[in-house]
């Protein structure tokens, strides 16, 4: 029987590509409906060609659902997630809220889908965009040769701050083109045209952003392995789709660049591009409506016995997002661990 799917925070810049994922990964659909703030509830979105009259967020909208895609902050999602769970719905959350939580598996379907078999709470956590697309290179190096540390350096998308962070862009680089003064930064931390803003994440009195911490935590869980020594520093650059990211990692076994070229080629969800003398590199503007991890530079690290470097890219708001939710669903769907109404 074919899933009945709620997808909240519908109008968002999440919600928007979530419903053209489902679209083409011919995801099943018994029924759809989609809900929003109160602010938000009342338009309508079409979708597959009908249209659709936006919900609010209410207990009552989750009854017969049964798969909930939702992406709102933090604070709505520690409120809505648990009233659709308890009507029933396996929620997958692409918030913050629920992810460290140990009742809450933590997801990126090529890494650890088997944890999707005990669902305690009826919630399923996403992770951060940044994290998503670096485990999914880092698993089958891990597999290979077994990590110790991973030093990584972020250059992140200003969509990563949603619709707010691209139309802050967006007028900024017009303004730079006419010369105009440039409009005051209130999405991102300052000026983003011309820069790189390593504190635009709120930072804590050790000097880490959240968005390091959330990447040091959330790759121990989610590659189940509270030995990996993770240090991140996140910055974010401007760009309007496409994470970037400086991938350096310390394994405890020997490890060539041959073979990571070869597990990274065989690997789920990546593409490998990494013929650097032809000029084929993994790029932010070629990873953009993709839904697989970009991977290349592969090369030794001389510094340390077993080392790599590695350049990853993904679409933040696709594999980092929605696409990884949607992935997510599909596996609950194809291996039946739906619960049974």
């Amino acid at each position: 029987m074919e899933p009945s799917v709620a997808v909240v925070g519908a109008t968002g810049a999440v919600g928007e590509v979530m419903r053209q994922v489902l679209i083409e990964h011919n995801f099943p659909l018994g029924s759809i409906k989609f809900l929003a703030s109160e602010r938000s509830a009342g338009k309508t979105i079409t979708f597959k060609g009908k249209s659709y009259k936006v919900e609010p967020i209410k207990p009552e909208a989750f009854a017969g659902v049964d798969i909930v895609l939702s992406s709102t902050p933090a604070g709505v999602s520690r409120e809505t997630s648990p009233m659709a769970a308890k009507a029933g719905a396996i929620v997958i959350d692409n918030s913050s809220a629920w992810r460290m939580d140990p009742e809450v598996p933590l997801v990126v379907p090529e890494v650890n889908a088997d944890t999707l078999k005990k669902i305690p709470k009826g919630i399923v956590a996403n992770p951060n965009c940044s994290t998503i697309q670096m485990v999914v290179a880092l698993k089958p190096l891990h597999d290979l040769a077994k990590i110790k540390r991973v030093v990584v350096s972020t250059y992140q998308a200003s969509s990563g701050k949603g619709a707010t962070g691209l139309v802050e862009l967006d007028a900024q680089l017009v303004a730079h083109g006419r010369g105009e003064p440039m409009p005051a930064a209130k999405a991102h931390a300052a000026q983003l045209v011309n820069n790189v803003l390593p504190h635009d994440w709120k930072l804590g009195e050790d000097g880490n952003s959240e968005e390091e911490w959330k990447m040091i935590r959330e790759t121990r869980k989610i590659m189940g392995d509270d030995t990996i020594q993770v240090s991140a520093t996140t910055a974010r650059v401007p760009v309007r789709i496409g994470h970037s990211e400086s991938v350096n990692i310390e394994f405890y076994k020997p490890i060539t660049v041959e073979q990571a070229r070869e597990a990274l080629k065989k690997a789920p969800g990546i593409i490998l591009v990494d013929d650097y003398a032809k000029g084929e590199v993994p790029l932010a503007l070629q990873c953009e409506g993709r839904d697989e991890t970009f991977v290349g530079r592969i090369r030794k690290d001389p510094s340390v016995p077993h080392g790599l470097n590695l350049w990853v890219v993904a679409d933040n708001l696709r594999k980092g997002a929605a696409t990884n939710a949607v992935q997510i669903a599909e596996v609950l769907v194809q291996r039946g661990w739906l619960p049974k109404k």
